[in-house]
């Protein structure tokens, strides 16, 4: 593996310290904390899925306040028009017939951009957004300049349900879950959230946009090569279970990978680096299906020690986990006094880990998860 060059990393180290502050700050969501890292690394768009109150928005905001440049955020709605992101034509050179947008404190002049409710995008800012998050460029009548964002995050409750809004999703390469943290660490994040407050500023790391750029041109010196036959046979086989990876598509994941490698302070990319694949689902059944796939690529390089911390987490379904789980929803499906509420909430979860099961790869594993799922799936269905 090729040595790391110690004068190179001084950026490397300031983005993981911010990384590791949120992650003490938000517990429970190291997942999007260190895909924002990577999106971060690689100048590619991240999108956060998931419900009101679960910490999106937040995220992103701490986040700004890290990095030392503009930050443009906003909520999108159906009626939101061009001038609320891009900003108003300049009226004075607008006497003079010229169309010149006044960007000050806007999109264009932002170097983080958050867009919550991405999908709310009306017709009127579609096409200016798609040129956003496809080339980073502001374009409006005559105007063409490139925009100096280091990353753009949009958020939603739901997927896409047109074409249209579609094409905007696409233009994000990286899709996670952003969902209620686990009740059981409740406790840490209140106990997280105080120590942090105690700790106050002045503890803050801080990096600047030109060491984000700094980062960015980086990705670029990280060599793929040894990874590139995985790379490949990994995509056919996303294809052939149905996932829609276009050929520039797959060039762009190449960022992603190198950002991984480079995070991991390495300068040659290897075969754990392609866990962030896992996050490129277009609908929520997706996931099970392109997260087992990568882990059955990812698991030659499971002893490797430079892996990057991400790759190997919760990779697997636990046998014994959800067996317990199973078995603790049947006792209750027996309680003839549950509500119907919590009847559809067992149904829901038991389709989840009835494809969570597939997934485990010892036979004889799966088998002895698999027959309370169906014990339980013949109690529901007689019950009906």
């Amino acid at each position: 593996m090729q040595a790391a060059n110690p004068d190179n990393w001084q950026q490397i180290d300031h983005l993981k310290q911010i990384l590791q502050h949120l992650k003490e700050k938000f517990v429970g969501k190291d997942d999007i904390i260190d895909l924002m890292g990577i999106c971060l690394a690689g100048r590619e768009n991240l999108f956060l899925l998931g419900p009101p109150g679960t910490a999106k928005s937040a995220m992103v905001r701490e986040l700004s306040t890290y990095i030392n440049g503009k930050t443009f955020e906003y909520l999108l709605t159906r009626f939101t028009e061009p001038n609320e992101l891009f900003g108003p034509f300049d009226i004075r050179k607008l006497r003079e017939g010229d169309l010149v947008t006044n960007t000050e404190g806007m999109l264009p002049e932002a170097n983080l951009i958050f867009l919550d409710e991405l999908l709310n995008a009306n017709s009127a800012i579609l096409n200016s957004l798609l040129m956003v998050l496809n080339e980073k460029v502001f374009r409006r009548g005559r105007e063409n300049r490139p925009l100096p964002v280091v990353m753009i995050v949009g958020a939603s409750n739901h997927l896409p349900e047109d074409e249209a809004l579609q094409a905007l999703f696409d233009r994000f390469l990286i899709r996670v879950r952003c969902d209620y943290v686990d009740p059981q660490l409740l406790n840490n994040v209140l106990d997280a959230g105080w120590k942090l407050e105690q700790k106050g500023l002045a503890d803050k790391p801080e990096i600047t946009v030109e060491a984000i750029l700094d980062i960015q041109k980086m990705i670029n010196t990280v060599d793929l090569q040894d990874i590139r036959p995985a790379y490949i046979n990994l995509v056919e086989m996303l294809r052939n279970a149905g996932v829609q990876i276009s050929d520039r598509r797959a060039v762009k994941l190449q960022r992603l990978i190198a950002a991984s490698a480079l995070i991991c302070k390495r300068t040659r990319a290897i075969p754990s680096d392609m866990w962030v694949m896992q996050y490129i689902w277009d609908t929520e059944e997706q996931q099970e299906v392109i997260a087992g796939i990568v882990n059955t690529v990812l698991q030659s390089d499971k002893d490797n020690p430079s892996q990057h911390p991400r790759a190997f987490v919760n990779a697997v379904p636990n046998a014994d986990e959800i067996y317990k789980e199973v078995s603790i929803m049947a006792e209750k499906w027996e309680d003839s006094s549950l509500p119907m509420t919590e009847r559809t909430i067992i149904k829901d979860r038991l389709r989840y880990l009835n494809g969570r099961c597939e997934w485990i790869s010892n036979s004889v594993q799966r088998a002895y998860v698999q027959e309370p799922i169906d014990a339980l799936w013949q109690k529901i269905i007689q019950s009906a």
